[in-house]
């Protein structure tokens, strides 16, 4: 399943250049691009990240999965799928960027209420600014953070690093040094 992943990673949404041609949320330029959106909305792909997931995160004791919009929100909902499918309930939810201007006006949307453990997700982390964002939301609503999870890591700019300093162990299912000896391989 990991293989077939990563073939899918690489060839649906990674880019390559062998100058800096790509800018980065982060303002940077780079030679690559990780664009997972276009990966996690492929059901094939959105199958094989349930199900790598969902094992690595099924005896964490969690209640729900979830991240920042917009790049958590297939990625969690498919593992909240599969938790159903193995017959443990994982529910999902998702961050905003800014809280719902109307209605209840809440930053976190899903099931989730005080107390319950989670584990956060995002698609891609270089600087980890989104998936703190999210950690830090979600802490803010009372969730308890046990994990984060990412699809890949960049390895850049400290990203897993930075997450960690929040007291959250971060795992991620692929690296870009995992792309790139794909990419060499050719």
């Amino acid at each position: 399943m990991e293989k077939e992943l990563l073939r899918l990673i690489y060839e649906k949404g990674f880019k390559f250049s062998e100058e800096a041609t790509f800018k980065l949320a982060s303002g940077k330029m780079s030679s690559y691009y990780i664009d997972c959106r276009v990966v996690t909305s492929l059901a094939k792909a959105k199958y094989l990240i349930s199900q790598l997931m969902f094992k690595k995160i099924v005896d964490l004791n969690v209640v729900a999965i979830g991240g920042p919009e917009t790049g958590a929100i297939p990625i969690a909902d498919a593992v909240s799928y599969a938790s159903y499918l193995h017959g443990k309930e994982i529910k999902s939810f998702w961050i905003r960027k800014e809280p719902k201007g109307h209605g209840l006006k809440k930053w976190i949307e899903g099931d989730v209420k005080e107390g319950d453990r989670v584990v956060i997700v995002d698609d891609v982390i270089t600087t980890g600014a989104s998936t703190i964002d999210a950690m830090r939301r979600a802490r803010e609503g009372g969730l308890v953070v046990v994990k984060a999870m990412v699809l890949v890591d960049r390895e850049e700019e400290e990203g897993k690093h930075n997450i960690e300093k929040e007291g959250v162990k971060v795992e991620a299912l692929f690296t870009v040094s995992d792309l790139m000896r794909f990419h060499e391989q050719g």
